[in-house]
């Protein structure tokens, strides 16, 4: 009786051991998904909120914010170009993710989503990296926003035309 039950133990073991390894090497994935995800919210809500302290806190100290043809680099540029968008009682735009993706280790992701103007118009869409840092806190290390992209269309007829002429055929 002892050895079947000790049969039965260790083939539940070895059935379920794949099984318990694939679910821990996709639980740290949406597990940080869904905590950059609130984190994004979070930061969303300080522009919202209009309090640029709180939005500071949410920028790694090394962020790259891709803002014109310079990049901001450091948390104080960014948060001093950004100022000039906390004047005012009501935020020029706002956002919130519809995509957030981590990497099976847990320690960096992306977030996406689109940016709106205060009547809600859809305006841009942001794409943001997230770095877990060794205080165990998601900061945004990468932000790049772009705006709303036109419906695809064929290539012009001239576009056709310069080609031609380009590489004539003999």
């Amino acid at each position: 009786m002892k050895f079947a039950l000790t049969a039965l133990l260790l083939c539940c073991a070895i059935t379920l051991a794949p099984i318990l390894a694939a679910a821990q090497s996709v639980a740290p994935s949406s597990k940080a998904a869904t905590a950059v995800e609130a984190r994004e919210r979070a930061f969303a809500r300080s522009m919202a909120d209009r309090d640029i302290q709180s939005f500071a806190a949410f920028i790694d100290t090394e962020a790259v914010f891709f803002s014109g043809d310079t990049p901001l680099r450091g948390r104080d540029a960014i948060v001093s170009a950004w100022a000039r968008y906390f004047d005012g009682a009501k935020a020029p735009f706002s956002w919130e993710p519809d995509q957030v993706e981590a990497l099976a280790s847990g320690d960096l992701a992306l977030t996406s989503g689109p940016v709106r103007d205060p009547d809600g118009t859809p305006i841009g869409r942001f794409n943001s990296v997230w770095r877990r840092t060794s205080d165990g806190v998601w900061r945004v290390v990468f932000d790049k926003g772009c705006p709303i992209c036109p419906a695809a269309t064929p290539p012009a007829p001239a576009c056709s035309a310069a080609a031609t002429a380009a590489h004539p055929s003999d």
